[in-house]
This record gives structure tokens, sequence and C-alpha cells, in this order.
């Protein structure tokens, strides 16, 4: 079982309002997965250091990416 944490933020109307559209759009998806999938992969994208701790963040990143990607809903 993988751990939560909860966050409570602020976004701009506009995310909110594509967010709300593209979640009525596809059922499969909640909020959750959203935001899990799009912050696995902006730490993806973004990590530039090579050091031993930051390559088993990434690696782990991978993996949150990838396991919220394919999720099935049953």
């Amino acid at each position: 079982m993988n751990p939560a944490v909860s966050i409570l933020t602020e976004i701009p109307e506009e995310l909110h309002k594509s967010l709300k559209n593209y979640l009525e759009t596809h059922p499969s998806w909640d909020q959750d997965r959203v935001f899990a999938a799009a912050l696995s992969l902006f730490l993806l994208q973004n990590n530039g250091e090579q050091t031993s701790e930051s390559s088993q963040n990434y690696r782990a990143c991978a993996r949150v990416y990838l396991e919220t990607l394919f999720q099935q809903s049953y």
C-alpha cells in the first residue's frame, strides 16, 4: 500500500476549469490521480542533480508516474 500525503493548494481559475472539464470527460480519472501524474512528471522533467539520492528519487517518481498512468479503475 502506498502512503498518501494530503496537500491543500490554490490553483488559478483557468486550471480549475480545465481540470473540471478533463475530469468530466475522463470518468476513470479523479483529481488525486491527475495531481499525482502531473507532479511526478514535473519532478521527472526537472531532475537536474546526479547524486545517489536524486537517482533514487528519480526512480521513485518514475514509478509513481507510471503506476498513476496505467492505474486501472474497477
